[in-house]
């Protein structure tokens, strides 16, 4: 019996044991809790008490401007005059005046060739000529006086002509080898000495025509060519950098290539002093279909993103703070530090150009001073 009311005694002692550990652990996490939530709120109230975050960007105005398509192409300079200088006549060469790059007017005595012999042959031909003048005077006199019959006379006539014939063929031979500029124009680079002997056909040099104006020869896909009238306007861009140049087009070739598709263009530069060399390779700005409208932006305005093009634009919500929205765009190509807008965004908003990469949607933004009065968005 006394066994038994001590084993009933230990039991309850580890009940009440276990009850107290249990009701310890409950009011702890109790205040846990208790604390945990205090905690949040006083977050909760600090952060309302914080100042919303702000941005700091400038803006920009969406400017409308008229939009037109355009192809690249690659195109050739060509003088609107140029030889390959050769010698119609074989002989030895005595005077050179071939200065590669030198501007020649037109006339100017550029190869002679020697023309001893031929020289020669005039004056014999002249003194023939004179003795035939002579006889024919002759003649003509006894024809007068009836000493003489018509035959003579016109024996005598034919004699004369025939040695004025002779004279104009010598001297035709010795103009031929006396070559001269065709037209104004700029020398080529020449390999040719006095002395020596030159056959008949050899090329002696190139001569570029210089004009007022110089042509651009570039081919387009058949599409582009029926579009194409003549005086459309089309750039022409000689090096990375330099400013473009403003051709007409003249010509589109009525044939289109069977293999490639393409159709020869020809376009005109007005004024030599700003075309490339003849022979240089520029590219060529085509203008393509009709003409549309467009806006145009900064190029710092649009953000890319894995959905696609998009800016920014900056505008007062309802409670009259400036805030911004992700607005997707559409755009075109790059203009200078300009960027058209196809579609997406109208004439006349405003969106954040620098400081906008750190912008998110909806995001509170304060507008630079230099850009403030321009877009005339209140901060």
């Amino acid at each position: 019996m006394h066994e038994h009311e001590t084993h009933q005694f230990m039991n309850r002692r580890g009940w009440i044991a276990s009850s107290l550990l249990i009701g310890t652990i409950v009011l702890a996490g109790g205040a846990l809790a208790a604390w945990k939530h205090a905690s949040i709120k006083e977050a909760e109230a600090a952060a309302a008490n914080q100042p919303e975050p702000m941005e700091m960007v400038t803006v920009a105005v969406a400017q409308e401007r008229t939009h037109r398509e355009t192809a690249t192409s690659i195109g050739t300079v060509l003088a609107l005059r140029s030889v390959e200088l050769r010698n119609e006549d074989a002989g030895t060469v005595r005077y050179i005046a071939l200065a590669p790059g030198r501007i020649v007017e037109a006339g100017t005595v550029l190869v002679a060739l020697d023309v001893s012999v031929e020289q020669a042959e005039l004056k014999a031909a002249e003194a023939q000529a004179a003795l035939a003048e002579v006889s024919l005077g002759r003649a003509q006199r006894l024809m007068d006086e009836r000493a003489t019959s018509p035959a003579a006379l016109d024996r005598a006539r034919a004699e004369r002509d025939v040695a004025l014939a002779e004279i104009a063929r010598i001297k035709a031979i010795i103009a031929r080898k006396t070559i001269r500029a065709p037209f104004r124009a700029r020398i080529g680079i020449a390999d040719i000495h006095p002395g020596q002997y030159l056959n008949q056909g050899t090329v002696l040099t190139t001569l570029q025509g210089v004009e007022d104006d110089a042509n651009v020869d570039f081919a387009v896909a058949q599409r582009v060519a029926a579009e194409l009238r003549k005086g459309d306007r089309v750039e022409i861009v000689s090096r990375p950098g330099a400013p473009p140049v403003e051709a007409r087009i003249v010509a589109v070739d009525a044939r289109v290539d069977p293999t490639t598709r393409n159709a020869m263009v020809r376009a005109r530069i007005a004024g030599s002093t700003h075309a490339p060399a003849p022979g240089a390779s520029v590219r060529v700005t085509v203008p393509v279909g009709p003409s549309t409208s467009a806006v145009v932006v900064p190029v710092s305005a649009l953000r890319k993103g894995p959905g696609g093009d998009h800016v920014f634009v900056v505008a007062p919500d309802d409670a009259g703070k400036t805030r911004v929205q992700v607005r997707p765009v559409q755009s075109g190509p790059v203009i200078a530090d300009e960027v058209l807008i196809l579609s997406g965004l109208a004439a006349g908003e405003q969106v954040a150009s620098s400081g906008s990469f750190k912008l998110r949607p909806g995001a509170l933004v304060a507008i630079a001073a230099d850009s403030a009065a321009h877009a005339g968005i209140a901060q």
